[in-house]
């Protein structure tokens, strides 16, 4: 490992070779450091904080040591990265590739590739992996088709949907077809409303189920990532819906104070049919590689 003059581990504290540590970092016993991370300088890793590997933690980063000792229980995933000056509560999960950015105060788990800033920290984007290509640049935008039409996003098999539309004095009226303007025949509904901004819904894939989202009412939204890429959509017309095939990981956020979520699912509820864990998710897509016909 790469250690400042004034670096400290402790004695059983777990710190990879290829690690680097900064001036004043100290490494509690019951600490772990992955390879090929960067923790600089004025950082105190507590017993419990687990950093995995490719990790960055800027200048001046405070991990909140547990209350009453104990381990802190922080946890940061593979090639998340934390600016200088930021505070992470005990217990906070950081996901895979996520960004704190400076200063931010961190009290709640931050999805995988979220950014998230301000005190408390909201999340404000999603890290990208799609090229600035320029016929993909509007997806990042979210300029669905002017006109009814059905389009492939990029990502896995995610599709952007735009409905008729009707401008009426007696009142508009939006309308779609199902297998003919939604991919699927649905056994469920459900709607999400009342949601504070603050907040992010999903944060999950399916095994099995097919989701059809369309905002009826303000504005949300949404991120999909298929493990390799991933691409960040707003939903804010009634008449614009976005398809997520099975294996697909969805979020959404950013909801309007009026906003109402209306979602469509090819299968009745089933717990088991849920993945909630991101690194599990890549599990199971590497899974799903190897059992296609080569």
């Amino acid at each position: 490992m790469q250690l400042a003059e004034t670096a400290i581990v402790q004695a059983g504290a777990r710190v990879s070779a290829t690690a680097r540590l900064g001036d004043y970092v100290k490494v509690y016993l019951g600490a772990s450091v992955g390879d090929d991370s960067v923790v600089h300088g004025m950082t105190q890793l507590w017993p419990g904080a687990q950093l995995g590997a490719g990790v960055i933690v800027g200048p001046g980063v405070t991990l909140a040591p547990a209350v009453g000792g104990g381990d802190c229980g922080i946890v940061l995933e593979d090639r998340c990265e934390i600016g200088a000056g930021a505070t992470l509560l005990a217990g906070v999960n950081i996901g895979t590739g996520a960004r704190v950015e400076p200063g931010a105060t961190v009290a709640q788990n931050v999805p995988a590739y979220a950014i998230v800033s301000g005190t408390p920290a909201r999340i404000t984007g999603y890290v990208e992996k799609l090229t600035p290509d320029d016929n993909v640049g509007w997806y990042r935008q979210a300029r669905f088709p002017a006109t009814p039409s059905t389009v492939v996003l990029g990502v896995g098999g995610v599709t952007l949907h735009r409905f008729k539309y009707l401008n009426d004095p007696r009142g508009d009226l939006s309308v779609g077809e199902f297998l003919n303007d939604i991919p699927f025949q649905p056994k469920r509904y459900f709607l999400v409303m009342n949601v504070p901004s603050d907040k992010t819904r999903g944060e999950h894939a399916h095994h099995r189920c097919h989701q059809f989202l369309v905002c009826v009412k303000g504005s949300c939204a949404v991120m999909v990532d298929d493990g390799e890429t991933r691409c960040e959509v707003l939903l804010e017309s009634a008449d614009m819906g976005i398809y997520l095939p099975p294996l697909t990981w969805g979020v959404q956020y950013k909801y309007s104070a009026d906003a109402v979520l209306l979602v469509f699912a090819s299968e009745f509820y089933d717990d088991s049919d849920y993945i909630r864990d991101y690194r599990e998710f890549n599990a199971v897509l590497a899974q799903s590689k190897l059992q296609q016909p080569s």
